[in-house]
């Protein structure tokens, strides 16, 4: 065993003694961004080339300050962005929902699907769709000037029209045109503040995690954007948290113009994203 993979052993034992979720691989992962390499090269790099500045980094790691943070990209899908502090880190929990959507876009058999992303982030959800749906047009919509610093870089040279503004009442231009509208949404109760993991509550701004006494306020006025903007027979994606599997497909009800309401399981078989159609007049 080389110096450095003797190095990350004993810093994934240091991120587990912190209750780190992922202490091995964030200790590697570090390991290679210091010292330049890919993970899987970890064993070439030369005792004498040991970079010290591998244990500033684990400290950080280690007060709970996001991996994402400290590397200043994220992973999605088949994506490297470029996140830091203002912007919410795409997690792997949407990727299942983002897969759900282009499934649902492929399976609608429009030739440029019209796609918009509401609260978008660093764009990962909108970029991953334009990537993956290679004629759609999408459309993606954020608030924060914050977070648009970040996603401004990510979406440069990209086909994704991004644009800041309120998401429930962006796109009067698309009214009654859009055949997908998706959405990750704050949906964390206030009264969750305590339980939120410190690299969430600490580090993701609050605009991203919280909405109402129940998390749902922001989902209930998404409802009426996503009714506005889509066609009848489109289709809405909304991701919520693992324990408001149930409530979420009640909001879009048939009274309010909506069919095939459901609920959806992630990777872990948990809850993670309800889907509604436009009712047909």
């Amino acid at each position: 065993m080389n110096l450095l993979l003797a190095e990350v052993a004993q810093a994934t034992q240091r991120l587990a003694d912190a209750g780190v979720p992922s202490p091995r691989n964030d200790a590697e992962e570090l390991a290679a961004f210091v010292h330049g390499v890919k993970r899987g090269e970890l064993h070439t790099v030369k005792d004498t080339d040991f970079d010290a500045r591998y244990w500033e980094v684990i400290a950080r790691r280690e007060a709970r300050e996001p991996l994402q943070h400290i590397t200043g990209r994220a992973y999605f899908r088949y994506l490297e962005l470029q996140v830091g502090p203002g912007v919410f880190v795409p997690r792997p929990e949407t990727e299942s929902v983002v897969g759900w959507a282009i499934d649902a876009v492929r399976a609608m058999d429009v030739v440029e699907p019209l796609i918009v992303d509401l609260c978008t982030g660093s764009g990962a959800i909108a970029l991953a769709l334009a990537q993956e749906v290679p004629r759609s047009r999408v459309h993606a919509v954020e608030l924060s000037e914050d977070a648009l610093q970040w996603t401004r870089k990510n979406v440069e040279g990209s086909r994704v029209d991004l644009r800041q503004g309120n998401a429930l009442d962006a796109f009067p231009d698309l009214d009654g045109q859009v055949d997908l509208v998706i959405t990750n949404p704050p949906y964390i109760p206030l009264t969750e503040w305590e339980y939120v993991a410190p690299e969430a509550r600490d580090y993701d701004p609050e605009l991203s995690l919280f909405s109402g006494e129940d998390g749902l306020d922001l989902i209930r006025g998404l409802e009426r954007t996503a009714h506005r903007l889509l066609r009848p027979g489109g289709v809405v994606v909304v991701e919520h948290a693992d324990t408001q599997g149930g409530q979420v497909p009640w909001i879009f009800t048939e009274e309010r113009g909506w069919a095939d309401a459901a609920d959806h399981p992630d990777l872990n078989n948990r809850p993670r994203f309800a889907t509604a159609r436009r009712a047909t007049p």
